[in-house]
C-alpha cells in the first residue's frame, strides 16, 4: 500500500507563488510515476503535471507551462509542485497521485491511471 500526504496549500494573491509537497510512504519505491491533479468546484479533476521517478521525465498541461515546475527528492520520496505567477483560475484542490511500474507516458495524464491518491490541499488565488 502507498500513502501520500500533501501539504503547502493556502491563500495567495494573483501573481504570487506557492510550493506544494507530496510525501510518499508505505513501500519501496523503485519504478513509479507521480502526478499532480486539481479539481475546482463543480468541475472534473484535471491533470496538471507528472514526473517519472527513474527518468525524471515530466509533462504539463498547457495552461501551467512556464509557471509550474514539478521536482522530486529521491531521498525523501517527496515530489514538489512549485507554482509561480498564480492566477485565480488556478484555484482548486490539488491532489498528488502515484502509480507503480512502467506506464505509457500518454496514460499518465489520466485520472484513471493512478490507484493511489493523497487527501488534497486547497489552493486559493485571489484577484
Amino acid at each position: 500500500q502507498v500513502q501520500l500526504v500533501e501539504s503547502g496549500g493556502g491563500l495567495v494573491q494573483a501573481g504570487g507563488s506557492l510550493r506544494l509537497s507530496c510525501a510518499a510512504s508505505g513501500r519501496s519505491f523503485s519504478n513509479y510515476a507521480m502526478g499532480w491533479f486539481r479539481q475546482a468546484p463543480g468541475k472534473e479533476r484535471e491533470f496538471v503535471t507528472y514526473v517519472i521517478w527513474n527518468s525524471g521525465n515530466t509533462d504539463y498541461r498547457d495552461s501551467v507551462k512556464g509557471r509550474f515546475t514539478v521536482s522530486k527528492d529521491n531521498a525523501k520520496n517527496t515530489v514538489y509542485l512549485q507554482m509561480n505567477s498564480l492566477k485565480p483560475e488556478d484555484t482548486a484542490v490539488y491532489f498528488c497521485a502515484a502509480v507503480l511500474g512502467s506506464v505509457p507516458r500518454f496514460w499518465l495524464t489520466s485520472v484513471n491511471t493512478y490507484p493511489y491518491w493523497g487527501q488534497g490541499t486547497q489552493v486559493t488565488v485571489s484577484s
